[in-house]
């Protein structure tokens, strides 16, 4: 039987593993980082919502797929940020760059999601 060429487990064993660092990654956004909890509690309030009011089903779709947008980028941006400061707490012009990439791909989901509710409102 010859070895599995990735690292580690595989199998469901992998699956599990790699479930519970997604985990410990929540846990450790929603300890560390507030913007995080904010665009999560604002997910958790906009996708009740949006299941709540009567809207049209592409609107519907449209608006919790751009709320989980938001959280997916902001762990990304999160990501990011703890990663440049790992490296480095030296000022940087490519670690400001880095950091300000992330920043401005969380302003243009927020942009997004306050343009697609406001066309899901109007119908």
């Amino acid at each position: 039987m010859s070895e599995s060429p990735f690292k580690g487990k595989t199998g469901l064993q992998r699956v599990f593993n790699a479930l519970g660092y997604s985990i410990d990654g929540l846990k450790a956004g929603w300890a560390n980082e507030a913007a995080f909890r904010q665009v999560s509690l604002l997910a958790c309030l906009g996708i009740p919502l949006a299941l709540i009011l009567t809207l049209p089903g592409w609107a519907r779709m449209a608006v919790i797929a751009s709320h989980l947008l938001t959280v997916i980028v902001e762990l990304l941006n999160s990501a990011i940020e703890a990663a440049v400061d790992h490296t480095s707490l030296e000022k940087h012009h490519l670690a400001k760059r880095a950091k300000d990439l992330g920043s401005a791909a969380q302003l243009i989901c927020l942009l997004n999601l306050a343009l697609i509710w406001g066309l899901a409102l109007r119908g």
